[in-house]
Order: structure tokens, then C-alpha cells, then sequence
């Protein structure tokens, strides 16, 4: 996706590419934020409340989520198997595209989810015990996840296409190594929470 909505590809449909990735950025953010919310109230409805043991199981589900990304003794993330509709670039204008490209990627986990991150994010938001919390805490996911279409901004050309893809392939392992650092992080900050509040 991140090769197809770009100045040259939406140039070719005929669509203002920063509409485009606008709707996005905004529909991600917002999907994000009613999933959480909604996550964030049930947490409310359980009597969960950001209490000790809500940080103690998000430690727990941070260190889970590490044995996942770093594939540890061969774990696989259970995920769908399913993607965007591509078709929908040709058939839509940019800004629908956008909107229901990013809904479902500020969703999370209907279309393929390649990190453990994603699931730990969204347990967390019910561990909140907070609609405002919950809420916060997917907006932000959603955010980020619909801010990474930014990546294919100077991509004006087949040149740069090709640019942006050797460009992904290069960073992908780091990529990953940066993920597993900043769960490592969380990891670290979540423990020292945890030991305060004892």
C-alpha cells in the first residue's frame, strides 16, 4: 500500500494525493480511537481501573508479545490472513480510498497483523479501565499506524518508487530489531510502575 498511495500513483488516478492521505491519517486515527474507547469501557465495566495488577498483566503481555516478535522457540502471531481491497484504488476516489483504507488499519486486527504490539496495544486500552483512556491509547496507535503512508511523499516517479521499495527491503530488519528495543523499553517502564505502586 505504502508503493500504491503516493503522488505518482494517485497522479495516475486522477486524485489529489493529499486528500487522500489526509482521509487516511484521520480515518486510522479515529478507528483507532472508537476501538479503544469502546476496549477502554469494557475495562470500565469489569472494575478495571489502572490498578497494580492491570500494570503487572501488561508487563506480562509485553514480555508475550516480545517471545512473539522475536519468534521465540518458533511461535507464529495468530493473524487474518486478509489485506485492503487494492480494487478499491480504481474504483473510488482518493478520498473514500483513504477513509476506508485507513478505518481498517486504525482497526488493527482485520487485515494482517505483523507485530505483537498491535494486540498488547489494544489489551492495554482495556486495562485503562477508561473510555477517555482507552480511547487515547488507540488514537495514538491509529496515528502512528496511518502516519507511516507518509513514507511514500517524495515518491514522484518510477525512479523513486523503486527508491521507496529497496528503501522498505534495507530498514526491515531494523526495523524489527527498533521494535523489539522499544517493547524492551516499555518493558523496563512498565516494571518500574509496577514497583512504586507496591
Amino acid at each position: 500500500m505504502l508503493g500504491s498511495i503516493t503522488p505518482l500513483g494517485e497522479r495516475g488516478r486522477r486524485s489529489r494525493w493529499g486528500l487522500t492521505i489526509s482521509a487516511f491519517v484521520v480515518a486510522s486515527t479515529t478507528a483507532g480511537a472508537l476501538l479503544g474507547g469502546l476496549l477502554g469501557t469494557i475495562g470500565w465495566a469489569l472494575g478495571i481501573e489502572g490498578s497494580q495488577a492491570s500494570i503487572i498483566v501488561l508487563a506480562v503481555l509485553i514480555l508475550t508479545g516480545l517471545a512473539f516478535d522475536s519468534r521465540l522457540g518458533g511461535l507464529r502471531l495468530p493473524t487474518v490472513h486478509r489485506q485492503v481491497d487494492d480494487r478499491w484504488l480504481y474504483r473510488y476516489r482518493g478520498w473514500v480510498t483513504g477513509v476506508g483504507f485507513g478505518f481498517q488499519l486504525g482497526l488493527g486486527v482485520v487485515t494482517i497483523v505483523t507485530t505483537a504490539f498491535t494486540y498488547v496495544t489494544f489489551i492495554a486500552a482495556v486495562l485503562t479501565g477508561s473510555t477517555f483512556g482507552g480511547a487515547l491509547v488507540g488514537a495514538v496507535y491509529g496515528l502512528v499506524r496511518g502516519g507511516t503512508i507518509l513514507a511514500g511523499a517524495r515518491v514522484d516517479s518510477p525512479d523513486r518508487l523503486a527508491q521507496l521499495d529497496a528503501w522498505l527491503r534495507r530498514w526491515e530488519r531494523p526495523t524489527r530489531f527498533g521494535l523489539v528495543a522499544v517493547q524492551l523499553a516499555l518493558l523496563a517502564l512498565t516494571l518500574n510502575l509496577a514497583a512504586t505502586t507496591i
